[in-house]
């Protein structure tokens, strides 16, 4: 096996668009109390209700840590020798 060292590639950074991966994961804290929502994929509604209501049973907790997590991935880009391997459905190298 030969090795190479590419000394310049493209690469794409975009979104992780696999199968089962979320476009983001929301959740909020209560900056008074600490309490914490549970986590929401791909809609952040839930956790805002959860806010709502939080405020509604303590009316003085009235500033959230809102949290918004999102997946990339990198992907070689046209003209990266990656490109190619990927598209055979090999394994780049580590």
């Amino acid at each position: 096996m030969t090795r190479s060292i590419m000394r310049a590639a493209d690469w794409a950074l975009g979104p992780e668009t696999g199968e089962g991966a979320p476009e983001a994961i929301f959740s909020a804290v209560c900056v008074s109390c600490g309490e914490a929502s549970d986590a929401s994929d791909n809609s952040r509604v839930p956790v805002e209700v959860w806010a709502l209501k939080h405020t509604g049973r303590n009316p003085g907790h009235r500033q959230f840590k809102a949290t918004a997590e999102t997946f990339w991935r990198v992907t070689p880009a046209p003209g990266n020798p990656y490109r190619e391997i990927d598209a055979q459905g090999a394994q780049a190298p580590a």
